[in-house]
């Protein structure tokens, strides 16, 4: 039985090969103003700033927001760096994350 932090990472990794992430905190802050992010990602060890930021933008523009994984194990399962935040612009992603997230 695979681990529903597992799958969370699969998925991660599908929808970064599938161009549906992006990646840092000024682009993705800029997704969630263009209301193109439909779910964010926020590694645990984010610092404060940056949580706070993030979740006021994400609070303003109605879009769900969670914190999930190290930098490390974000980063690790979309085959980059390490990475803080991630946000999903494709819905279809974004449900599927968002039950396996809320499942957590």
């Amino acid at each position: 039985m695979i681990s529903t932090e597992t799958k969370i990472f699969q998925l991660l990794g599908l929808a970064a090969r599938a161009r549906m992430l992006t990646t840092g905190e000024e682009l993705v802050v800029s997704e969630v103003r263009a209301q193109k992010a439909k779910l964010v990602i926020l590694s645990e060890d984010a610092s404060d700033n940056t949580k706070k930021k993030l979740s006021d933008k994400c609070n303003s523009y109605n879009v769900e927001k969670h914190v999930f994984g190290s930098r490390e194990a974000l980063g690790h399962a979309i085959g980059k760096e390490s990475r803080v935040v991630l946000a999903v612009t494709d819905s279809g992603f974004a449900k599927k994350l968002s039950s396996l997230l809320n499942e957590l």
